[in-house]
């Protein structure tokens, strides 16, 4: 018969204390007796006995001394200036940042550096399970349909050669707070499939000549040529001006479609809707043009060399099905820059141009950069309210 609540009140602190006292036997003995005596599973028994048992003072610790005490402030230190990565993605991180962070706090002991350069994925996430960020929310879609071209813009039906950097996808994300209504800012994320290279631009109430205008600019600051460019069916990309401009040249540029509702055909960018636009300037409504400018900068100068450079992200290597379940095995997460170097298609003068960037940049620096630079374009934001029950905040 199982206790009753005031007998569980009263004995259950008592068989608590003689379980932490007994050794391994005993608490076998004692787990047989209380499962024999009240009726409960073993296993049940067993978590009401080590629920709130403190171990008696003086008893050693089992198991090996904690060896990663040691570096858990560097390690929380450059997590938190590397925008809060999960530990697969931190992990080859940590070798890119340790230089920087010991030109700026001076030199590690040579245990710690041991301990930086092995310690594991899991262990870096539960080194920073205390502080580990909360989830976003998610948002509204702000697309509007395009209808004039769909029939000249195909559907992408066929599989680029995604080994090869030039094929992008290209997105845009409000910045309306939780209404689309009016004027406001938007941004455009550009994700090269093959590498994970991203750039970013913002834009006016993303009209025709304004998306034009910006997916020029990103183009003329690719380090490999665009091959193929691939969008959802907004208005903003299906338009005349964009079809032209990939169109009319003497190697014409792919231009496909993803299909209407299938938010997986572009995935690569829309993984990034979150990590550029959303974590950087948040769900408020930026509705001053004169902002424009100042993001398109911070995006080009600070954000973009930070993400390519220093933040590695995860690659899907291959999947397949298991019975109803989809397996997926990913690559070692490396950063784009890493992947663009190992692709094999820049040139030598390219390859050392973009090296020589690479060098002079500073992942502290460029963090500090961008907390000085966001300072005035939060502070011109409208804040958003919050989401009513059932509701959506904007995307």
């Amino acid at each position: 018969m199982h206790m009753s609540q005031p007998l569980k009140i009263e004995l259950l602190p008592k068989l608590q204390a003689r379980y932490a006292r007994r050794d391994r036997a005993g608490k076998a003995r004692l787990l047989d007796d209380l499962c024999e005596d009240h009726g409960y599973e073993r296993k049940y028994a067993s978590r009401l006995l080590r629920a709130a048992t403190p171990a008696p003072s003086g008893r050693p610790h089992r198991g090996p001394p904690p060896r990663y005490t040691l570096i858990e402030p560097v390690v929380r230190a450059i997590w938190q200036h590397a925008e809060q990565p999960c530990g697969k993605r931190l992990a080859p991180a940590l070798p890119l940042w340790l230089p920087h962070y010991e030109r700026r706090h001076g030199k590690l002991s040579r245990r710690a550096r041991e301990l930086l350069l092995c310690v594991s994925p899991a262990t870096l996430d539960r080194l920073l399970a205390p502080v580990r960020a909360s989830e976003p929310l998610r948002g509204r879609c702000g697309t509007k349909p395009g209808t004039l071209l769909k029939t000249a813009i195909p559907i992408r039906t066929d599989s680029w050669d995604v080994t090869q950097p030039g094929y992008l996808e290209a997105d845009s994300v409000a910045h309306c707070g939780c209404s689309l209504a009016g004027d406001f800012i938007w941004s455009l994320t550009y994700t090269d499939i093959a590498t994970g290279w991203t750039v970013g631009r913002a834009v006016w109430n993303k009209g025709a000549a304004g998306v034009l205008a910006a997916t020029e600019h990103v183009e003329e600051g690719l380090p490999f040529p665009l091959l193929g460019f691939d969008c959802d069916n907004g208005s903003e990309f299906l338009n005349h001006h964009l079809l032209r401009y990939l169109g009319e040249r003497k190697k014409p540029v792919a231009f496909t479609r993803s299909r209407p509702y299938h938010k997986d055909d572009q995935a690569h960018v829309e993984q990034k809707n979150w990590m550029w636009p959303r974590q950087l300037l948040g769900y408020g409504r930026l509705e001053e043009e004169t902002l424009v400018p100042q993001i398109c900068a911070l995006y080009e100068e600070v954000w973009g060399p930070l993400m390519n450079c220093f933040l590695p992200s995860l690659k899907l290597k291959e999947k397949w099905r298991e019975k109803s379940a989809w397996k997926k095995r990913y690559e070692p997460a490396r950063t784009a820059y890493a992947r663009l170097m190992e692709a094999g298609v820049l040139g030598r003068k390219a390859r050392r141009a973009l090296r020589e960037e690479f060098e002079e940049l500073d992942p502290f620096v460029l963090h500090d950069e961008l907390e000085a630079r966001l300072k005035p374009i939060l502070a011109a934001a409208v804040e958003a309210p919050r989401r009513p029950a059932g509701g959506c905040a904007p995307r």
